[in-house]
């Protein structure tokens, strides 16, 4: 019947018609492809600039069952007429054995030309093919929607027996999945916007305890000092924002801004009074907040200096508003690649004198070492986590592959040390 119907046609026709299925094949084949490759972020952002095949791709992707039921009915549909066509062609010109030789061709042509080659050129231009094939599938969709409909009710039902379940996986990144998109996008982010964007999704992992200042540390105004002290060190003051209290920082009496009391610093007429009706009431935060929220937490209460205290209530360090900071965007108060001289002292033969009270934060970060950070918070606590005793002067050890020599103890810790070089090892680093 097909042969007959078919012998009414001029022979060329039949050959350009053959030629227009394949294109016909190629086009649903690679369109599939490169709608299903199409990056979902990029996709939204170019649908929100009003490219209107990215609107009509992202319309279509809501859906994906629907789409790729379009999709396989009318590749389908066109490989049967490409193999009904094709062997009547065989018949035509070499008879029974065409149709043998014809079914051999048609199946590496179809691979080849209808499959592997669309597909492969698809995935490499995926916007540039899926954005034009979005624009056909979309009328397309509307006309052949009931018989679509019908297929996937099959389909779905199918899958609900084998206990599939249906519900689509989210296009959201996990927190490590973006962390890795991140570091990978060294073409599209500067070097320095990408240790921003990982500071900023670190700040959970970091809580206050490893920025914060040690409460041994903390410079303050100790009211119970003699008054000539005070105004010396109101005269040089080392930060704009101190606490103030009396005889210690366990008895705290307030914070206070130096531009408050300025003017009295300049009329020579400071008291005691002036600096108690100038004071704020502390800000205490409870140790182990992560930086995320403490971010937050100062953005709320409108403050930049908290009190770090313990469960039992004992003050246990300072956190500012720019240590969190600092955490993204890295040292703010030394020019990008210098060292404290009050904490590092790098020598000629590439050790450096070290501050043993720095964190091992700030230390990895500083000067680009590798110490592990998951256990004490402090070059100093590393040290004596090590050995398990206060070392003394001139001793040496090993830790994390780094040689440290102790410079300075002062009875009860490590003040200074020297940290040479890292000893390269051919054995994998622990997890």
């Amino acid at each position: 019947m097909g042969r007959r119907v078919l012998s009414r046609f001029p022979l060329e026709l039949l050959i350009a018609v053959l030629l227009l299925l394949f294109v016909l094949s190629a086009f649903f084949s690679g369109s599939e492809t490169a709608l299903m490759a199409l990056n979902r972020y990029r996709l939204h952002h170019r649908a929100e600039q009003g490219h209107y095949g990215a609107r009509c791709a992202q319309v279509l992707l809501r859906r994906p069952d629907r789409l790729i039921g379009l999709i396989l009915l009318g590749n389908n549909l066109v490989n049967i007429l490409i193999t009904q066509l094709a062997s009547y062609l065989g018949y035509v010109y070499f008879q029974e054995i065409g149709v043998a030789v014809a079914t051999g061709l048609l199946t590496i042509t179809l691979l080849v030309f209808a499959e592997l080659a669309p597909k492969t050129l698809a995935s490499m231009h995926a916007e540039r093919v899926a954005y034009p094939a979005a624009i056909i599938y979309r009328p397309l969709m509307v006309l052949a929607s009931p018989l679509v409909w019908l297929i996937n009710r099959f389909a779905n039902g199918l899958l609900r027996l084998l206990g599939v379940p249906r519900e689509q996986a989210g296009d959201a990144l996990t927190r490590e999945e973006l962390r890795s998109a991140v570091r990978e996008s060294d073409e599209l982010i500067p070097s320095e916007h990408r240790k921003m964007l990982l500071g900023i999704l670190d700040l959970e992992k970091i809580t206050i305890n490893d920025v914060m200042v040690p409460r041994n540390e903390i410079v303050g105004i100790d009211l119970a000092e003699s008054w000539n002290e005070v105004l010396d060190q109101l005269h040089h003051p080392s930060y704009t924002r101190m606490p103030v209290f009396e005889g210690g920082i366990d008895n705290i009496c307030g914070m206070l801004h130096w531009r408050k009391v300025l003017p009295h610093i300049l009329d020579e007429d400071l008291s005691p009074d002036h600096i108690r009706e100038a004071m704020r009431e502390p800000y205490f935060i409870p140790e182990g907040v992560n930086l995320h929220q403490q971010l937050y937490n100062f953005q709320h209460h409108k403050r930049r200096v908290g009190l770090v205290i313990s469960e039992y209530g004992d003050i246990q360090g300072l956190v500012t508003l720019e240590d969190i900071l600092e955490e993204i965007v890295g040292t703010i108060t030394l020019d990008p690649g210098q060292y404290d001289p009050e904490i590092y002292e790098k020598l000629e033969d590439g050790s450096v004198v070290v501050d043993a009270g720095i964190s091992v934060r700030e230390l990895n970060s500083q000067l680009d070492l590798h110490f592990r950070a998951d256990g004490p918070r402090t070059l100093n606590g590393l040290i004596l986590e090590h050995l398990e005793e206060i070392p003394d002067a001139g001793m040496g050890m090993m830790i994390d592959r780094y040689p440290i020599e102790v410079v300075k103890t002062d009875g009860t810790s490590v003040r200074t040390v020297r940290l040479y070089p890292r000893v390269e090892s051919s054995e994998p680093e622990p997890e």
